[in-house]
């Protein structure tokens, strides 16, 4: 629940990446987290994942990614279009850099249900400037750009990830720290897909009542609420969403807001995104009773 750095937090991606090694456990595991996301009322999600993660027993990056696609395929059939699920191919900053350009490569060429290309791992230790021509190559070959950046302390990789062209940014909480750096996000549009719970759990906030997330709300700047890892974290979005609410008392208004901004920031069809904000709109308002 509190770990000393995001360092630390990572190592627990250990063990479900070692279960995860093989096509039958990928397309398993993507099929049941479709279903999962169903139930928990997510009408659209995007999938990040490193695919260079689950090469040791064999597979190709084309077959890890051609696993996952198929499992999820499986899983939004199982729920007859109550979700759509699309793909975050994501390169991780410990790997050689002419290794991630050639995974943006191969994202890209594999097409639908990839949508983006990420980049992860330890901020402290790997900079995200030597990754560039990877992110060059993604954009190359039409994938929507993002990073993950400020799970540490500081709002130096933001800038990073600024510099490299994303439109989103998984985390983001430091951009609080600096006032030019809330401006230039909000100028610039780019959204924060913040996930408090786990941002309590790498030691970047002490407790969910003193994370950003409203702040940067307030602010101006979009934002949305994701789970980070379902599993490490042990949360649904319905859960992380009511956990956060409380604890930055959170108005109805303000929540719906923040809800619709995963519409409105996402990567995939553009036609469904605008119809299911819509239908998600009148959700909301209807559930906070607002007319």
């Amino acid at each position: 629940a509190h770990c000393r750095d995001q360092a630390e937090l990572l190592t627990y991606f250990d063990l479900p990446i070692a279960l995860l090694q093989t096509a039958d456990a990928l397309r398993r595991t993507a099929a049941e987290l479709v279903e999962d996301l169903a139930a928990d009322g997510v009408r659209y999600a995007e999938v990040r994942w490193a695919p260079r993660l689950h090469l040791e027993r064999g597979l190709s990056v084309p077959g890890v990614i051609e696993a996952v696609a198929t499992g999820v395929a499986d899983g939004m059939s199982r729920m007859t279009g109550s979700v759509l699920v699309t793909l975050i191919v994501t390169a991780m900053r410990s790997h050689p850099p002419a290794a991630n350009v050639l995974l943006a490569r191969e994202a890209a060429a594999f097409g639908r249900p990839v949508v983006g290309f990420d980049l992860a791992g330890p901020e402290a230790t790997y900079p995200a400037p030597p990754h560039a021509a990877a992110f060059r190559a993604a954009e190359e070959g039409g994938l929507a750009l993002t990073a993950h950046a400020g799970e540490v302390a500081g709002p130096e990789r933001i800038r990073e990830a600024l510099a490299l062209g994303v439109r989103r940014i998984a985390h983001g909480a430091t951009t609080a720290e600096d006032p030019s750096l809330i401006a230039a996000v909000r100028e610039r549009d780019v959204t924060l897909d913040l996930c408090p719970t786990s941002n309590v759990q790498a030691g970047l906030v002490p407790s969910l009542d003193q994370h950003p997330l409203a702040k940067l709300h307030r602010a101006g700047v979009s934002v949305t609420l994701s789970t980070d890892d379902r599993t490490v974290s042990g949360i649904s979005l319905s859960e992380e969403m009511a956990a956060v609410t409380a604890a930055l008392e959170l108005t109805p208004e303000e929540l719906i807001a923040i809800a619709l901004n995963g519409f409105r920031a996402g990567f995939g069809p553009h036609a469904f995104l605008q119809g299911a904000s819509a239908e998600a709109e009148h959700a909301w308002r209807a559930w906070a009773g607002i007319s």
